[in-house]
This record gives C-alpha cells, sequence and structure tokens, in this order.
C-alpha cells in the first residue's frame, strides 16, 4: 500500500496522459472486437449466397477502417501511457539526486555507491515498466477479456463460451501465485545486482592499488562469486518463468481443443453458422494476449513494487544536516571563529572524537591544526563545514551559533580543500572555476596563487586540458595545487585547507603560504598539516592529542613548553637532517 501511495503522487501529476492514454487504448481494443464479427458476417454471406461483392466490398473497407483506427489508436495510447511514464522516471531520477544531495555525509558512510547506482538505474526501469506497459497490460488483460467474452456470448454461443473460459481461470488464479512469489525473487535479484555493480565501481576506482598489490587473481575470484551470486537470482526469476510460459501455452491449448472440439459439433449440428464459428475461433485467439498480458503485468508489477520500495526507502531517509527554524538571515560573514567546549562522538562510537575544545579564532587569523593521525582534525573542519551536527553554543562564527546561520549562506562563505584533492573529469579551467564564475583573468590569478599556473600551460590544451576521473592524469601535487587553486576562486572569509600541501615539494609549499599570506590579509585561514614547516608562521597553533586541544599558542611559546609540540619539531628536524646525509 504505501509503494501504491508513494507512486500515485506521481502518476496523479500526470493524470490526464494516462486519461487520454485508456480512453485510446479502450477504443482500439472495443474496434478489435468487431473484425472477427465481420469476418464472420462475410463467411456467412458468401456461404449462404446473400452477399455479393458489393456486400464484401463493404465489409472489406469496415475492416479497413477498423485497421486504421487500430494503427492510429496504438499510436496514441503508446504515445500518451509511455511518455507519462518516461516523464515519471525522469522526476523520480531527478528527485532522488536531488534529495541525495542533501544527506549528510553519515548516509554515504552507510550506503554504497554501487547500491545507490542500481536504483537509479534498473530500479527505475523496473519502476518505468510498471506505470507504462504493465498498465497497458492490465487493462488489455481485463478491458479486452471482458468486452471478448461478452461478445462471443452474444454473438456466437452461451455454453461454448463458458466451456472455452474454464481453463483460462486457471491462468488468472496461477497468475496471482506467481506474482507473490516473484516479487520475493525479484527484490533478491536487485540486491544481488547492486552488489556486483558496487563491487565493479569500487574496483576500477582502486584498479592502481589492485595492480600495485598484485590482487588481479584474487579481485577476478571475488568478482566471480559476486557474478555467480547475481546469475543465480536471475536464474531463480527465469527458472519460475520457464515453468509458467509452457504452462500457459497448455492452457490456452486446452481451450482452443475445446472450441474446435464442441465448436464443430454446435456448426455440425446447425446450433451455430459456419461463420460465426470461424469469428468464435477468432476471439479465442484474441483471448490468448490478453492472458499473457495477465501474466506480464502481473510480473511487472511485482517488480516495480520490489524496486518502488527500494526507491522509496531512499526519500524516507531524512537529512540530519538542514536549516532551522530559527535561522538568520545573514548578509555577511566576517570570519570571527569560537569553539566552545567543543565535543563530538561519530555515529557508532562511544568515545568523543572530540572532547572539549575551546578556542577564540579572530577575523584574519591564521590558525594551524597539528596532530598524529586520527586526532579529529579533519572532523574539526567538517564540524565548522556543518558536514555534521554539533550541539547548540559548541562553534560561533561572529557570535552566532553556527547551527543559526543558512548552510547555503554558511558554506558560500567557507573555501575547503580536502585531503582527497577530488577533481571532476572536466577541463582544468572548470575544475578550477568550480562554484565560481568561468572569469579567466580570475582564474589565472588564483593558478598562480596555488603555483600552478606554470604547469597548465606548458600542458599541450593548457587550461582546456581534460583530466581524468578524479583527477587521475595529474599528479598527486598538480591535484593539491589545482584544489588550493579552485578554493582561492571563492575569495571566502574562511579558507579550510586540510593538509593540502603533503604533496608538495618544500620549495613550492614555502611558495604557496607567501602568496596565502598576501591574497588572504585579513582574511581567516586555517590550516591542517602533519609537517610543522607548513604551520609555523601561522598566529595560532592547536596541538590535537586523543581529540583534546593539549597545547595552544605560537610556535615560539609551543616550543617553550617542552611539550608535544617541540618533541613532533624535534623528530621532524632529525628526519630532515638524516634525510639531507642519505642525499
Amino acid at each position: 500500500m504505501k509503494e501504491f501511495q508513494f507512486i500515485f503522487q506521481y502518476i496523479k501529476k500526470h493524470r490526464f496522459q494516462y486519461i487520454a492514454g485508456i480512453i485510446t487504448l479502450f477504443v482500439v481494443d472495443f474496434a478489435n472486437i468487431f473484425i472477427p464479427k465481420m469476418t464472420g458476417t462475410i463467411t456467412d454471406g458468401l456461404k449462404d449466397g446473400t452477399m455479393g461483392w458489393a456486400g464484401v466490398k463493404q465489409g472489406l473497407i469496415f475492416i479497413f477502417l477498423l485497421g486504421l483506427t487500430l494503427a492510429i489508436g496504438r499510436f496514441l495510447w503508446r504515445y500518451f501511457l509511455f511518455g507519462a511514464a518516461r516523464s515519471i522516471e525522469k522526476e523520480l531520477r531527478n528527485g532522488m539526486f536531488a534529495h541525495l544531495e542533501q544527506m549528510s555525509v553519515e548516509y554515504y558512510n552507510e550506503h554504497k555507491t554501487g547500491d545507490l547506482m542500481a536504483r537509479f538505474t534498473s530500479d527505475l526501469n523496473s519502476v518505468r515498466m510498471a506505470i507504462g506497459p504493465a498498465v497497458i497490460s492490465a487493462f488489455d488483460a481485463s478491458v479486452m477479456t471482458v468486452m471478448v467474452v461478452c461478445q462471443m456470448m452474444y454473438y456466437v454461443n452461451v455454453k461454448l463460451t463458458l466451456l472455452a473460459i474454464i481453463p483460462m481461470l486457471f491462468i488468472c488464479f496461477g497468475e496471482i501465485y506467481y506474482g507473490k512469489i516473484i516479487y520475493k525473487r525479484f527484490k533478491a535479484r536487485q540486491e544481488a545486482v547492486s552488489d556486483l555493480t558496487d563491487f565493479v565501481q569500487e574496483s576500477f576506482s582502486g584498479v592502481r592499488v589492485i595492480k600495485a598489490f598484485v590482487r588481479k587473481r584474487s579481485e577476478l575470484k571475488a568478482f566471480t562469486k559476486a557474478n555467480q551470486n547475481a546469475m543465480e537470482k536471475n536464474l531463480d526469476i527465469a527458472r519460475m518463468q520457464s515453468v509458467v510460459m509452457p504452462l500457459l501455452d497448455v492452457i490456452i491449448g486446452a481451450a482452443s481443443l475445446i472450441t474446435l472440439v464442441y465448436g464443430g459439433y454446435l456448426t455440425l449440428n446447425g446450433e451455430i453458422t459456419l461463420g460465426r464459428f470461424v469469428a468464435f475461433n477468432q476471439y479465442v485467439n484474441m483471448l490468448v494476449w490478453p492472458m499473457l498480458a495477465c501474466g506480464d503485468a502481473i510480473h511487472m508489477f511485482s517488480q516495480g513494487g520490489a524496486s518502488i520500495r527500494r526507491i522509496r526507502e531512499v526519500f524516507e531517509e531524512k537529512p540530519e544536516i538542514f536549516d532551522r527554524d530559527d535561522t538568520e538571515e545573514i548578509e555577511k560573514i566576517e570570519g570571527h571563529v569560537t569553539f566552545s567546549h567543543l565535543t563530538f562522538i561519530h555515529r557508532g562510537h562511544t568515545e568523543p572524537t572530540l572532547n572539549d575544545i575551546s578556542l577564540d579564532v579572530p577575523a584574519g587569523t591564521t590558525l594551524a591544526i597539528i596532530g598524529r593521525t586520527g586526532n579529529g582534525k579533519s572532523t574539526l573542519v567538517n564540524l565548522l563545514l556543518r558536514l555534521y551536527n554539533t550541539k547548540p553554543g559548541q562553534i560561533l562564527i561572529d557570535g552566532r551559533d553556527i547551527n543559526t546561520i543558512a548552510l547555503k549562506t554558511l558554506r558560500e562563505n567557507i573555501a575547503y580543500v580536502p585531503q582527497d584533492n577530488f577533481l571532476f573529469s572536466d577541463t582544468l579551467k572548470a575544475n578550477i572555476a568550480f562554484g565560481s564564475e568561468e572569469d579567466m583573468s580570475a582564474i589565472v590569478k588564483a593558478t598562480e596563487a596555488a603555483c600552478i599556473h606554470d604547469n597548465i600551460i606548458s600542458f599541450p590544451d593548457g587550461y582546456e586540458t581534460i583530466v581524468g576521473e578524479r583527477g587521475v592524469t595529474l599528479s598527486g601535487g598538480q591535484k593539491q595545487r589545482s584544489s588550493i587553486a579552485r578554493a582561492l576562486m571563492k575569495d571566502a572569509p574562511i579558507l579550510i585547507l586540510d593538509d593540502a600541501l603533503s604533496a608538495v615539494d618544500t620549495d613550492t609549499e614555502e611558495r604557496i603560504l607567501k602568496n596565502l599570506k598576501q591574497t588572504r590579509a585579513g582574511k581567516t585561514t586555517i590550516l591542517i598539516a602533519h609537517r610543522i614547516s607548513t604551520i609555523q608562521n601561522a598566529d595560532a597553533i592547536m596541538v590535537l592529542e586523543d581529540g583534546e586541544a593539549r597545547e595552544i599558542g605560537n610556535h615560539d611559546s609551543l616550543m617553550q613548553l617542552n611539550g608535544i609540540y617541540r618533541e613532533m619539531f624535534e623528530k621532524q628536524q632529525l628526519e630532515a637532517a638524516k634525510g639531507e646525509l642519505e642525499e
């Protein structure tokens, strides 16, 4: 019932197309039942000598006009019903994409990409079949059957009709049972396809790792297992169909046999005419399609129902990050950030990732965050971007609770360079201008500040160079610097660099930091790094250890503490000296 309510809201939007299609389909079915009757009339007229050439010609013209009506009608119901189904498919796909864009990071941590892709493709295709071809099949199976049976009774013989449709009743009851079984099997098949899709997507994304670790054989073995599972689930459906379809042929054959035996007997006894016997056989053949259509409709409705449930599950997931009722309209963000006893626990964890962080960062400050891996550095800036929710009053921007600032306003005023440096499969120009206008002078200015301009103009296609998926055609340093240029294009009051200089050499790093100091004067910059050389000139440095801000100060004051920071500094100095000696 929930599946029906969910999809009916979309069908309702296109109700006029459905109404027009169904009316046209009814006209086609109604016109169809007169062809056997006219054939029988011509046969009896020729046999009895009561119809001359003029009558035959008139009958043939009538049949031709019926055929023309059928041709036009079949075009129209396809146009209306298939068009409506395609439109709903498009709306569902757009709606799913828009809804998934609103979902929080936690949602994507818990849902595989391959499964979501399967819902966008095979599940939506099954829904389209259920609200398009299945509607046609169901209408034909019901309306056409009723009209044909009534015509058989009225025009030919009631007893012959009742005997002929008895086998058809077995089809109806059998297909109800068939629909329940096929629903479960199709749902299992879709889940298997989702797993297979996710495996393929992940393997292709990590193909370099697979090659580097010589795991091709084991990955192929794992893929074969997933593929075998998908095949078995498909075969479960195929086996069911391989039993049902021959049974349909047997039952339809039984109905034809009854028609021939008993109908021939009635014709020989003179109870029905030869023409009516010929017409009756045509009517029986016309019942074959509705019976088959009934099976197709049940099959498509069952598949569609399972897929609608999977799609509905996506829409029923509610975004955790959203604009609250007390959201304030803010014209401008200055960049004053305050962390007030910030504590955060990731979903599924018992221990806090961040624990009682307090720090005031005035606008225009360069804040550096350093610490060992897994101590919550990235989590801290993700909270600032509201990729996760925080408790009220724990993060303030310009004195306002971050939860009361509109998401659009907040994120428009924060430029972010993530650790993974994601680039889209597009031109370098489009990637750098992502989220901003493609102003070439501004792009060049940003790339020069990020020290990537010279690399780009050395490429054969320059700024029009197409980067591969996730930027794989660029080196790690080039991807990082391209991401930095993209962030600088926003010219936002707050800039976050999450370990964004780890893949560049120290000379390039020094030039980028110098450029940032000039271009970011008066604006807040948050640097996350593992190398102290990256952050030692920051206005404030916070050392995270076990999710706590163990040390806060500038480089000189932290060195005087003789604590974690000094230990990290001296260790990195020794490693650098050792590297120079080895060279």
